[in-house]
């Protein structure tokens, strides 16, 4: 089966359309804005609040470790925290391993 030699000659005839600059440029400015709201603002967010969290540890704060450890604040040195995690077992980690702050009481409820 041939298809008609009429069909090629006329898809090639085709001239293809030229893109106008100032709808490239829209499209690019639209991709950055779609950039910016679904990816760079939620992000900025929450690198934001986790230095307030960082900022606002205290020792005797109950929290969660990004490893999953939970602990007592027992100690801050500058960029630091030691972290009681069990009798006499003392851990120390950086301070922006918080991952969050945890209720008072919640390790005895565990």
């Amino acid at each position: 089966m041939s298809l008609p030699t009429e069909l090629f000659t006329f898809a090639q005839a085709a001239p293809a359309p030229e893109a106008s600059p100032l709808v490239t440029l829209l499209m690019f400015a639209g991709l950055f804005v779609f950039m910016y709201l679904l990816i760079i603002r939620p992000q900025r967010k929450r690198h934001k609040d986790h230095q307030q969290l960082v900022a606002g540890l205290a020792k005797g704060d109950e929290v969660v470790m990004t490893s999953g450890i939970i602990g007592k604040i027992v100690k801050l040195e500058g960029d630091y925290i030691e972290v009681e995690v069990n009798d006499n077992v003392n851990l120390k980690f950086q301070k922006v391993a918080v991952h969050a702050v945890l209720p008072k009481g919640t390790i005895k409820s565990i």
